[in-house]
């Protein structure tokens, strides 16, 4: 006759205990580890370090650290100070030539107004022809004082008279002896060295005044 509370084939056999008493059950067994090679993913940890996808309106920027904010400090005052040199360098460039400039025109200004005081103050040389009444050039003793008194000649209004003739200088004209002088003016420049082509000299000249004897003819 068969015991139906027999264990089977690969069961456990019950742990009998005191007769009246409960069957104990079978000791606690852990579920088994997943073995290499399943396909079931292992569960993966945080990477230290790791980059995160920040997301619009929801990611916070960091806030410098304070080493940081000193390092933008420091370069910002560099900054500054290097625009400022170079500023000051620039300005006291553009001063300088401001000054060449004005030394240059005034000292330019001053040498122009001397050249001009100069030759408006140096005597002009002019040579002065003695000419007839019809304007034709003759001998310079004809106009000289010792010529025409010592031939009873006189001299009157810018013309010396000798006999039936008149005579008188003209100054800067051109022309040799015996031709009609060309240009001049028979009025005595002011100012200016007169001589004759003979070195006679009929007025000297300086400086815009007149000094020295005139001439008979003048």
């Amino acid at each position: 006759m068969t015991d139906n509370n027999l264990p089977g084939p690969g069961q456990p056999t019950p742990q009998s205990g005191p007769p009246g008493q409960p069957q104990q059950p079978p000791p606690y067994q852990s579920a088994p580890q997943q073995q290499p090679g399943s396909n079931q993913p292992a569960p993966q940890k945080p990477v230290k370090g790791a980059v995160r996808q920040q997301q619009a309106g929801v990611t916070k920027a960091r806030q410098p650290s304070v080493a940081e904010q000193r390092a933008r400090a420091a370069a910002l005052k560099a900054q500054q100070e290097r625009f400022a040199a170079e500023s000051a360098a620039f300005e006291k460039k553009r001063k300088t030539r401001k000054r060449l400039l004005i030394g240059g025109g005034v000292t330019v200004g001053v040498i122009a107004l001397v050249a001009i005081w100069y030759a408006a103050a140096s005597p002009k040389n002019v040579t002065a022809q003695c000419t007839d009444q019809n304007n034709v050039i003759v001998d310079d003793d004809y106009c000289s004082d010792n010529y025409y008194r010592s031939h009873g000649g006189y001299s009157s209004g810018g013309f010396i008279y000798i006999g039936g003739s008149s005579y008188r200088y003209n100054y800067g004209g051109a022309g040799t002896v015996g031709q009609k002088v060309s240009g001049g003016s028979y009025t005595i420049p002011k100012g200016a060295n007169v001589t004759t082509k003979s070195g006679t000299s009929v007025q000297r000249g300086g400086f815009g005044v007149n000094s020295g004897s005139k001439s008979s003819g003048g």
